[in-house]
């Protein structure tokens, strides 16, 4: 059976360890709990940043860090929400600095930012609108890919279109863009840094070199040569590629529905929608499982992340489905969870 965001939980398995706890004060004086062990211990700072009054987080699906310490989040939008704005800018204190993407409400999704020269350039994915697009910081358009009628896997049969609903991408280091059509056909479509059309390769299955909701992408520049790194979610199994889309092989028993990729000086930080973050080293062995909710059936987490955010345990994840590592080496976490939720993991080792 597919899975997908309605039904996942009812076939993932039961969640790993519960997180270590141990002392440290916030900034409000409460006991905030410490993830980890070793090299990799992480103080727990739930709901960071300070949004305006104006805007109310839906589910918040990315997050990356630009080269100033600015924390930018992607987020679907609240109902209640008096801005539509789906990007959020932080300063490093948790200060904000501003929004804007009011025309991605509802969809906002994937998000990674790119040096390219002297400037930086974010990347979004908008699974509900189909749209992939590069923007400035302050977000002015570069350029934006829209459905891949380029593609002959896109080319449809009796007047029927597959699906098309991007969820993340991945830039080489030549520029070529990756991107992830998670949400709907499960291909991966490859295009060069002008947006013009190379190929598509995955496709709907289990087999070698077939995908099941390639939720997020990544590219690894730790092997010679480079390759491509695919959360293969439903499947429940990272996948690599070489650069031009052929199977190289699998990681597994590293998570259980990954969703996307942060590197930093070897390590990797991967969201779990299963309710942990994880942490590979550099030869893709688990270094860290941080914050498990331990939630063992669809009730027990659909109770849990349809609550207000009080409810919520301190020290336990419901849904990671973005996380990023800051230049310092602390992490940012970002959930799928109804009234959203920003933690930083404050590097404590």
């Amino acid at each position: 059976m597919r899975v997908s965001r309605r039904n996942f939980l009812a076939t993932a398995g039961a969640a790993g360890v519960a997180p270590l706890f141990l002392g440290a004060t916030n900034k409000s004086g409460n006991r905030a709990p410490i993830l980890g062990e070793g090299e990799h211990r992480y103080e727990a700072l739930h709901d960071w940043g300070r949004l305006p009054s104006h805007i109310r987080y839906g589910n918040t699906h990315g997050v990356c860090e630009d080269s100033q310490g600015h924390i930018y989040i992607h987020h679907t939008v609240h109902s209640t929400s008096e801005s539509p704005d789906t990007i959020v800018v932080f300063d490093q204190e948790g200060k904000f600095v501003r929004s804007w993407g009011g025309q991605f409400k509802g969809g906002a999704h994937g998000l990674s930012i790119r040096k390219e020269g002297r400037e930086e350039f974010l990347y979004l994915c908008d699974f509900q609108h189909g749209i992939v697009t590069k923007r400035t910081l302050k977000g002015e358009e570069v350029f934006t890919l829209g459905y891949p009628a380029e593609s002959p896997a896109y080319q449809g049969k009796n007047g029927m279109a597959p699906s098309y609903r991007p969820t993340n991408v991945a830039i080489a280091p030549n520029g070529d863009i990756y991107v992830g059509d998670g949400y709907g056909s499960s291909y991966i479509n490859q295009y060069d840094q002008k947006a013009q059309f190379i190929r598509t390769f995955g496709g709907l299955g289990k087999e070698a070199g077939q995908l099941d909701c390639p939720h997020g992408l990544w590219v690894d520049t730790r092997t010679e040569p480079s390759v491509l790194v695919v959360a293969d979610r439903s499947n429940e199994r990272l996948q690599r590629f070489t650069l031009d889309g052929k199977h190289i092989d699998f990681i597994l028993g590293t998570t259980k529905m990954p969703c996307h990729f942060d590197e930093r000086k070897g390590d990797v930080v991967i969201p779990d929608l299963w309710s942990k973050v994880v942490i590979l080293d550099s030869g893709n062995k688990v270094a860290a499982s941080l914050g498990s909710g331990d939630y063992s059936t669809q009730q027990d987490w659909r109770r849990a992340r349809e609550q207000a955010r009080d409810t919520f345990i301190p020290g336990r994840f419901l849904c990671p489905h973005g996380a990023c590592f800051d230049h310092e080496g602390n992490i940012f976490v970002v959930e799928w969870v109804e009234v959203g939720r920003a933690t930083k993991l404050r590097r404590v080792a």
